[in-house]
């Protein structure tokens, strides 16, 4: 059945390379790129069968089993528009481009200086032949540093600036885990896709690898009543653990109001949380958003915008006033 769907993700991938792709980047002039351009095919059409299921599986649960009525329906087609530019690989394609040219000069640079590339091999050898182990190794060694770049967006104020973005969605749905600014994006894809060349992941896997944790992560942000139960939550993340990660005064703060910090930074598994004791495993479902775009006197009635371009604006205003209060 496996082989089946994968020889049918070739076939549609190698007619819309051929079609529509290829003439397309030999017309523009970018002929030299034609290798990165079929793995551009390749992202693009994970994108398109993961918003494909999303729809069909989680949707439907959404109306079956919320958690509370979305208020703000526009707020959610604007999340869509954010899963789109994600999913259809504008923005890891964009981190590629600037990714790349940057890896050939540094991985030549360590060539000329003795150093090798790492992969699980040279510490488990044999290991990346058995696809499914090392798939799942890549995966937990990913995933810990995923933790790392988290919790630091919710500690380093300048990362913050721009991650309160995605917070500020009081009504959480499948879509909300693309709403994130453009910027912080890019800065996550670079970062992740280090990660990945630092341990030795191919390109093939590393799309099946972010593939696995999107899916995983619409679901936790999905707008459905799901717990994995009293051992479950502990193994992987839950739309209900994960809520109360954008829960107002757990989440996003540790020492009091308008402070740094938070909990349950995990992103796939528990497991960082519990043993860096930054894990709340709250029972309830709780409403969602920042404490300062609550109006007064709880908050300061903060403004995140509406449509895209205007969070995406806001976003830079508030990277520019903490960069002015660390100067001052």
């Amino acid at each position: 059945m496996i082989q089946t769907i994968s020889d049918i993700f070739a076939t549609v991938q190698g007619w819309l390379f051929e079609t529509l792709v290829q003439p397309m980047v030999f017309a523009i002039g970018m002929g030299e790129f034609i290798e990165e351009a079929f793995t551009g095919t390749e992202w693009v059409l994970v994108g398109v069968c993961e918003l494909v299921i999303l729809f069909v599986i989680l949707r439907p649960l959404e109306s079956l089993i919320p958690v509370h009525a979305i208020s703000n329906p526009r707020a959610r087609w604007n999340d869509f528009i954010y899963t789109v530019l994600q999913r259809l690989g504008v923005i890891p394609i964009l981190a590629f481009l600037i990714l790349d040219p940057l890896l050939s000069i540094a991985a030549e640079a360590l060539h000329l200086e003795g150093w090798g590339t790492f992969n699980l091999d040279q510490v488990w050898p044999g290991v990346t032949d058995l696809a499914l182990v090392s798939f799942f190794l890549y995966l937990i060694v990913i995933d810990l540093f995923e933790y790392a770049y988290h919790w630091a967006q919710h500690n380093v104020r300048w990362m913050w600036a721009l991650h309160s973005l995605h917070h500020s969605q009081q009504d959480m749905n499948l879509w909300s885990d693309d709403r994130n600014h453009v910027l912080d994006d890019l800065v996550h894809d670079i970062f992740l896709g280090l990660v990945a060349l630092a341990i030795g992941v191919e390109p093939s896997q590393y799309i099946l690898l972010v593939s696995a944790s999107r899916m995983l992560q619409s679901l936790q942000h999905a707008n459905v009543r799901i717990h994995f139960g009293r051992f479950g939550e502990y193994l992987l993340v839950s739309p209900r653990f994960h809520r109360t990660h954008h829960a107002i005064g757990i989440g996003h703060e540790s020492q009091g109001r308008n402070s740094l910090g938070g909990h349950n930074f995990a992103v796939l598994f528990p497991i960082w949380d519990v043993l860096f004791r930054t894990a709340h495993f709250a029972q309830g479902f709780a409403m969602t958003g920042v404490r300062d775009q609550l109006p007064p006197p709880a908050g300061r009635g903060r403004d995140y915008g509406n449509g895209f371009w205007r969070q995406q604006w806001l976003g830079l205003k508030r990277l520019v006033e903490v960069t002015r209060k660390k100067v001052r």
